[in-house]
């Protein structure tokens, strides 16, 4: 391999000794990707079509095992560590230059325990699959609103859904989860085992390991369900609610929670491009409609939105300090998604969004960041985590010392002077 014109993963992959490449592939079940190897590029492959890094290695795990062995060889090595589940983080987590990506893909397999009231669903499973096995018993958890992502990602740094009002965010239906720290070890973590790092995996997104496996409460939900689903001009709705407007789009009505839960997928293919951001607001005031109405004429691509999210409910009825998640008094999230299609395009598309965050960020309704919507997580960790940022870095300092799992955004450990 030349050293001209060599990508950061080629040129890593060239510092480790093959020897210890083929120990890993020896005792590895699944299949260990190099940069050589054909089906490289479709390895490194994510949802977000922005996203274009080049990892030095792509372990595809088919158990825990390999997890294990994964984790083990990157610590040795001193190579940073990306986890693969769905894929759909928006900032591009899933993949990294130079590192190697413990990809989960492979691992989506989900058990319904009836009498419990419960799902356990594997590390690369996808909303999609939890709900096509709960649904059979008229039994769902509350999840996200996209078929296609992963659970891991969104459980990991909240979850906002359908059900978030009435059962909560995806972090506070957990029950436990198994989970690979950076020493190699597996841990169940839950209220009554490892109770401390079930508190900062609720929130602290893939800070402190890699969860294998997902166990949730399971609630009566479908499998039909009533749901509310209108679109309308913001002009007249926001100008005269009274006076009563008629639809763009009406898709109210009775459907299956399935077909609830897959309806917006549609709007997120694989491969278009992404950026997203999110801040929360105390209140709602007319600083807010006007803001958005402004941006949404600006969008320089006619496929961005600017959501705002109805919080509240049983999200807030969560003391903040409970989990590592912080901002539950926050009535409202305002979200601002650019998506868009040609990379020429790209600073456009990325400046429109941050600088309505930035604008937003002045009102004195508004402050903190949410880990599913983090941009390319330019804000410091402490906008996510609150008051419970100096827990979150005691947690980190104890369970990932040497910060192998340091991709951008995550907390990072305590430095002893």
């Amino acid at each position: 391999m030349g050293s001209v014109n060599r990508t950061l993963g080629e040129e890593s992959f060239a510092m480790l000794s093959s020897e210890d490449v083929a120990s890993l592939a020896a005792d590895f079940a699944g299949e260990i990707v190099r940069p050589v190897d054909p089906g490289y590029d479709d390895a490194r492959e994510i949802w977000n079509g922005m996203i274009d890094r080049y990892p030095a290695l792509v372990a595809r795990c088919s158990g825990v095992a390999d997890v294990v062995a994964a984790v083990n060889f990157a610590r040795e090595q001193g190579l940073e560590v990306a986890v693969r589940g769905g894929g759909h983080n928006v900032a591009g987590t899933a993949v990294n230059d130079g590192g190697i990506v413990v990809d989960l893909s492979e691992m989506t397999a989900v058990r319904v325990d009836r009498e419990a009231e419960t799902v356990r669903a594997e590390g690369g499973a996808t909303l999609g699959d939890v709900d096509r096995e709960t649904q059979l018993f008229g039994l769902a958890t509350a999840l996200g609103a996209v078929s296609q992502t992963g659970i891991a990602g969104l459980t990991l740094n909240g979850g906002y859904g359908h059900c978030s009002r009435e059962y909560g965010l995806a972090l506070d239906n957990l029950v436990s989860v198994d989970v690979v720290t950076a020493d190699g070890r597996v841990r169940t973590a839950s209220r009554e085992r490892n109770a401390d790092l079930f508190w900062g995996l609720r929130g602290g997104g893939g800070a402190l390991g890699i969860v294998t496996s997902f166990e949730y409460e399971l609630h009566e939900v479908g499998p039909e369900v009533d749901a509310l689903f209108t679109w309308f001009r913001a002009d007249e709705v926001f100008g005269s609610l009274l006076e009563g407007v008629t639809p763009l789009v009406d898709l109210s009505g009775e459907m299956a929670y399935v077909d609830l839960q897959s309806m917006l997928d549609e709007d997120y293919p694989d491969g278009l491009r992404y950026y997203w951001k999110a801040i929360y607001l105390e209140e709602l005031d007319d600083a807010i409609v006007d803001l958005m109405l402004e941006y949404n004429e600006s969008a320089p691509s006619e496929l961005s939105t600017l959501d705002l999210w109805h919080l509240d409910g049983a999200v807030a009825d969560v003391p903040r300090d409970e989990t590592a998640f912080w901002h539950r008094d926050k009535s409202h999230m305002l979200t601002v998604e650019a998506n868009w299609e040609d990379p020429d395009a790209d600073d456009a598309n990325l400046e429109w969004a941050r600088e309505a965050i930035t604008e937003t960020e002045t009102l004195s309704v508004a402050s903190g960041r949410y880990g599913n919507f983090p941009g390319l997580y330019e804000e410091p960790a402490r906008a996510r985590y609150g008051d419970n940022y100096d827990r979150m870095v005691d947690l980190k300092t104890e369970y990932d010392p040497e910060n192998l799992f340091r991709l951008p955004g995550n907390v990072e450990p305590r430095v002893d002077d």
